[in-house]
């Protein structure tokens, strides 16, 4: 038996990680400007991250849901007190399909609608519901219609408000920063907009903070740059740096019945020990306050290169397009200068989605490294 065969895989066996770099089974060492999906938020194998996991193990790694679990009351504390919703409630699950497949399943039961609002080119995950929402025909089988979902133009007020005009709307579902799409950022006066509407019209307000938060922009979630409060917040990858975990923060307002959402192994000790641990992390270091400076560090040596055609993003989140496809540049990236970083479904997208301690020396290598791969034949 062997994996089954899903990915394109770089010719690559990473055995060890530390902080912002990662090793082959070779001895090689790799800066990781990619975090496996923005998952690695504080770090690989950060020392309080991996104590807090091998001390979850030592005392109680597993237990379900029908019975109090203290360190999920601790995580929800820290979660409420640190992102600025302490009011919220919080739902945890596994991945961030779980999440949102969630959220539109708390959305429909509470207004009993189902038309969702969603953009193009948005990524939401690729369970039933999620993947409905997800404007990505390939990924869409027979058995996941997504004919109750209006698929809108990002940034297009209009069309949002016609929408709305013409249907019964359930929820409306968006990135902050559209990250499998290419780093596309959804406008403060359009997520204002959004909110605006969804309170007139009874509609849920879902945000898909999954790979915008936890801090990557100077906000714990990005939508808090444009001073909107979304009904429900999803979240997963960076949640747990590496550790399954995944959740969604509930408005107080919405009421939930016995029975309404559930999972087997969300929220589990182990899985709450490693987002607590990630939380107090990015509290004592720091990680959010310095992510505005050294965004603005990394955007103002990007756009000294040649061939950049668009450089977007904030923060820890960017997305850089050139004038030519860069499958050859990332695969060069990898194999010459030892740097990861991530596509896009934008062909011409390289994404940098690093751990929240990268240093200013490690985004002076990777312009050094792509100097030298763009002098000669990019």
């Amino acid at each position: 038996m062997k994996p089954l065969d899903v990915y394109p895989l770089f010719d690559i066996s990473l055995v060890k990680g530390e902080g912002c770099h990662v090793w082959d089974d070779k001895g090689n060492k790799y800066l990781d400007l990619y975090g496996g999906h923005a998952v690695i938020s504080i770090g690989h194998n950060h020392p309080k991250w991996t104590k807090a996991i091998k001390k979850a193990t030592k005392k109680l790694a597993y237990y379900s849901n029908s019975v109090h679990l203290p360190l999920q009351e601790k995580l929800a504390q820290k979660l409420g007190e640190l992102s600025g919703y302490p009011n919220y409630n919080l739902f945890l699950c596994n991945s961030g399909a779980e999440a949102n497949e969630n959220a539109l399943k708390l959305a429909s039961f509470t207004n009993q609608r189902n038309k969702i609002i969603a953009f193009k080119g948005a990524f939401h995950g690729r369970t039933a519901a999620a993947v409905a929402v997800t404007d990505n025909p390939k990924i869409k089988p027979p058995i996941n219609p997504d004919d109750h979902v209006i698929f809108l133009p990002l940034n297009d007020k209009i069309a949002l408000e016609k929408a709305f005009s013409e249907h019964e709307i359930c929820a409306v579902i968006i990135e902050p920063f559209q990250g499998v799409n290419g780093i596309y950022e959804a406008k403060h006066t359009f997520l204002k907009a959004i909110s605006a509407l969804c309170k007139k019209n009874m509609s849920l307000f879902i945000i898909d903070e999954i790979q915008s938060g936890y801090g990557r922009t100077g906000h714990f979630f990005a939508h808090q740059w444009a001073f909107v409060k979304p009904d429900i917040i999803t979240m997963a990858k960076g949640m747990g740096n590496g550790f399954p975990i995944a959740g969604i923060l509930v408005n107080p307002e919405i009421k939930v019945w016995h029975g309404m959402l559930g999972t087997t192994f969300g929220g589990a000790p182990m899985a709450c020990a490693a987002g607590l641990s990630v939380l107090k992390t990015i509290e004592s270091e720091k990680l959010i306050e310095r992510n505005v400076g050294l965004g603005e560090y990394f955007i103002e040596k990007l756009r000294a290169l040649p061939f950049i055609k668009e450089i977007r993003g904030r923060g820890l989140i960017l997305g850089v397009e050139f004038d030519f496809p860069i499958k050859g540049l990332r695969e060069r990236l990898v194999y010459e200068k030892h740097i990861f970083t991530g596509n896009a479904s934008n062909p011409n997208t390289l994404r940098f989605l690093p751990p929240m301690n990268i240093r200013k020396k490690d985004i002076d290598k990777t312009i050094k490294a792509l100097q030298d791969l763009l002098s000669t034949n990019p």
